[in-house]
């Protein structure tokens, strides 16, 4: 065969080559998208189509009475309510709540794990004590520290000096650490798991080869055990902050904003705006302003957290 007809049929090989691979390709992200295809409608229908909803309807003023049309004002109202002291101090109040829920979470999770870590007799008790608010609801937690910290019958009112007083959930300086509290104990079973969980993970010769080298108790777990646990630690403090700006429960049942709205976060107030003063489009503004601080909350833990993360290999 002539050398120009070999290049030919070869020329002609890749081609047919090229195109079965097209058509491969083709084909797999045709069964691709018919396999997400369900994930994508109820995310479409359940979270994509509210927010966008919720941001077109933060461009209209909404009537005080139902039945009447809503009046388009485009970004005045944006402009009016994320620029109005109420906002600034709700904001104010969330981020308070995320540095006292946070890092308290994350530190007594780890204290605890590594407690609970140790090869002792009977230390299966503890581990069953430290994650049993796993199990605990907002709900039961709140009315639980509820009655605790009621000034007449409760215990922490009595151990504290105010049976009979105004009460610390009533107090404008303690109430929203109480409420922070109530949030740091009921998420800690689960702060708890996570941190045992990893230390499961960490080999035992890491640890028995630091020993041999003559490092101390705190030398093995600053160096050793703490940066292997950093990828837990930054998704424990990615999903508390994001629970922190989302936290409701506790504030609704405990104090409902109070004392003075010193515990009204961004929730409580969107709750009161489109609830109680029936305001959906400053509802709106608000939620959509939640979700934009949210979400560049978690990217800039993520961006500075993470390369504090070591992830061995």
């Amino acid at each position: 065969m002539p050398p120009a007809d070999v290049a030919e049929a070869a020329a002609q090989e890749e081609k047919a080559a090229r195109a079965a691979r097209r058509r491969r390709r083709v084909r797999e992200a045709g069964l691709g998208y018919l396999l997400i295809a369900p994930a994508l409608v109820v995310f479409g229908f359940f979270a994509f189509y509210p927010l966008v909803r919720t941001i077109q309807l933060g461009f209209y003023r909404t009537p005080p009475f139902p039945g009447l049309p809503n009046k388009a004002v485009g970004f005045s109202q944006y402009r009016s309510v994320l620029t109005s002291g109420d906002f600034r101090h709700s904001l104010w109040v969330t981020v308070l709540f995320g540095v006292y829920t946070v890092p308290t979470g994350v530190i007594l999770g780890i204290a605890l794990a590594v407690l609970a870590h140790q090869r002792l007799k009977g230390i299966g008790v503890f581990r069953t004590i430290f994650s049993s608010t796993v199990a605990t609801s907002v709900a039961v937690a709140s009315v639980i520290f509820f009655t605790l910290l009621n000034p007449q019958v409760g215990l922490f009112s009595y151990w504290l000096g105010k049976v009979g007083g105004s009460g610390i959930l009533q107090d404008p300086t303690w109430a929203l650490p109480a409420v922070s509290a109530v949030t740091v104990w009921q998420n800690l079973g689960f702060s708890f798991i996570l941190f045992s969980a990893a230390l499961q993970s960490i080999p035992d010769e890491l640890l028995e080869a630091a020993h041999v080298d003559g490092a101390s108790a705190w030398r093995r777990f600053r160096y050793v055990t703490l940066p292997l646990l950093s990828p837990t630690v930054l998704f424990a403090a990615v999903v508390g902050g994001i629970a922190a700006f989302q936290a409701f429960g506790q504030i609704d049942l405990l104090t409902r904003g109070g004392p003075v709205n010193h515990t009204r976060v961004l929730v409580y107030y969107l709750y009161q705006e489109a609830f109680q003063r029936n305001n959906d489009g400053v509802a709106s503004v608000i939620a959509a302003a939640l979700f934009l601080i949210s979400l560049l909350l978690t990217a800039a833990q993520l961006r500075f957290l993470e390369r504090r993360v070591f992830y061995a290999r």
